[in-house]
């Protein structure tokens, strides 16, 4: 199916990360699909300003994941957890709706250390509890020392990694078309 509809996210705002990176290759590993990268510039969570009315780049977020066939994350490692930009905009679709509801999600990471984002993904996965999606259990796509990992284009050259990125991604290709039947 061609016409489906994948949401990436990265959790970095740097436009040459890593993850960002990462999200290309995951795109291209999906398929043919109509793509979209969701926008983590968000004003801070704050109930005051929420009581003001959603902001239109919050709005415009969660309308993008819910019609979305797919989700799919790139989660750097910023502290062994991951990064604020990537809590404040959960923060904020968490307030009325249910966008994520069944989605299927899968999840990625590049990360400095030696891990991956192995701290990441654990912690990622667990806020992503409430929203009660269906995420994608594995094969885990931890990408440590992306630097090796990329060509100078930002080709994924790490055939492990381009291998385990592949099913992954194959995983929640077959997920969204069971969902979009």
């Amino acid at each position: 199916m061609a016409d489906l509809k994948l949401v990436g996210i990265c959790g970095s705002l740097r436009k040459a990360s890593w993850n960002r990176k990462l999200l290309g290759a995951a795109r291209d590993a999906f398929g043919p699909a109509d793509f979209a990268e969701g926008n983590l510039r968000l004003p801070l969570f704050d109930e005051d300003l929420e009581a003001q009315g959603v902001p239109p780049e919050v709005t415009d977020l969660k309308t993008l994941i819910a019609e979305a066939d797919a989700v799919v994350i790139a989660c750097p490692e910023y502290n062994k957890a991951p990064p604020g930009v990537l809590k404040n905009a959960l923060d904020w679709l968490s307030r009325g709706g249910a966008p994520w509801k069944d989605k299927p999600v899968a999840i990625v990471s590049a990360a400095g250390g030696r891990a991956g984002g192995e701290r990441t993904q654990f912690a990622l996965r667990l806020m992503m509890v409430a929203f009660r999606p269906y995420l994608l259990q594995g094969p885990e796509v931890m990408l440590a020392s992306p630097a090796k990992a990329f060509d100078d284009s930002g080709v994924l050259q790490d055939e492990r990694a381009a291998k385990l990125l592949a099913e992954l991604m194959q995983g929640l290709r077959t997920a969204a078309e069971g969902r979009a039947r």
